[in-house]
């Protein structure tokens, strides 16, 4: 195994548990949006993934060319490139994962909102060949603002008449991973030893860290500096927007952390125990019918939604703050569904 595989299948929690590839099943994972910022680094990294066996990489141009570039990677996963509507359903079909970091990235100035109008109607019309061509595969939703984009997704499925709550998955990953390294630089510990849940959605105050949870507590640090950590976690996006000064948002983070939420998703398939990460799904651990939270993954995608836990007075406040402007955002992802 190559040392930047090691370096990626060490660092996150469920990727550290040993698994034999000797009669590992053959699993075909399909990447829609590949030829963008996102695309291709979470390209590569799923190319280094040894539970991939066929890599298929969809965009609407530029695919060819990275299909090439990516297939020279001396791993197991063979790689095809798709370009065009017309190669979608190609691309899509014996899928049994499909990740969407297709859709416009945020620029200075942008909020996940601005978004919405150009990648909502992206999400949806992919969302109807995934509905078409792969109905049992696994959809890992990168396409910002994953409030909305996963509600619209769900009603697409629902239309077709194969939704399955349990296999539609907002990935909020990068949210935990900021968390986590925020946390531990602050703290002074390893990164790779720290676990933060982070739960409610993915955009601004609706991006919940529950520090009270973290593993490798630190008791050094005061409320002051948790209230900091957590709106440094909310605003990381912005961070690296407005420090990549108007030539890109967050690729390379984004793709590495969805390429854990990929790895843990297969996992699952394969039967792998307790595997759990945190992701924005159907949920009833709120009054919200779609909330973020840890997941336990099995071979049918959910397993189990798990609870909050307990809350600190600040996480307390934090949930209560987000909730209105969560359920917004999701109604405003159906509501589009629905009449577009």
């Amino acid at each position: 195994m190559s040392a930047t595989l090691s370096m990626l299948r060490s660092a996150p929690r469920t990727a550290v548990r040993s698994y034999s590839s000797s009669f590992q099943p053959q699993r075909k994972v399909t990447i829609l949006g590949a030829a963008g910022g996102i695309g291709q680094p979470l390209s590569l990294l799923m190319k280094l993934n040894p539970l991939v066996s066929s890599l298929s990489l969809y965009d609407i141009a530029g695919t060819p060319g990275v299909a090439a570039d990516v297939s020279h990677v001396n791993t197991l996963a063979q790689v095809s490139g798709f370009a065009g509507e017309e190669q979608l359903g190609k691309a899509l079909e014996g899928s049994d994962l499909v990740i969407i970091p297709a859709g416009v990235p945020r620029k200075p100035g942008m909020t996940r909102d601005d978004l919405f109008n150009i990648n909502a109607g992206i999400v949806k019309s992919l969302s109807a060949a995934i509905a078409k061509f792969c109905p049992n595969a696994l959809v890992n939703m990168i396409s910002n603002p994953v409030n909305s984009t996963v509600p619209i997704a769900a009603e697409v499925f629902k239309k077709a008449g194969m939704f399955d709550e349990k296999k539609l998955f907002g990935v909020t990953t990068l949210d935990v991973v900021r968390a986590k390294t925020f946390y531990a630089g602050k703290a002074n510990v390893e990164a790779s030893e720290v676990d933060v849940p982070v739960v409610g959605g993915h955009a601004g105050i609706t991006i919940l860290p529950l520090f009270s949870q973290v593993t490798l507590k630190s008791k050094t640090l005061s409320d002051e500096e948790i209230k900091a950590l957590t709106k440094r976690t909310q605003d990381g996006g912005t961070e690296v927007v407005e420090a990549k000064a108007g030539k890109g948002s967050a690729t390379l983070s984004m793709a590495y952390a969805g390429a854990i939420f990929a790895d843990a998703c297969l996992k699952g398939l394969n039967g792998v125990p307790d595997v759990v990460e945190c992701s924005f799904v159907q949920s009833s651990v709120t009054e919200l019918p779609f909330f973020a939270s840890k997941v336990r993954l099995g071979k049918n995608g959910v397993e189990e939604v798990l609870g909050l836990g307990p809350l600190s007075d600040h996480e307390n406040q934090g949930l209560q703050s987000l909730i209105p402007e969560l359920k917004a955002s999701i109604e405003k992802g159906i509501k589009f569904a629905k009449e577009s």
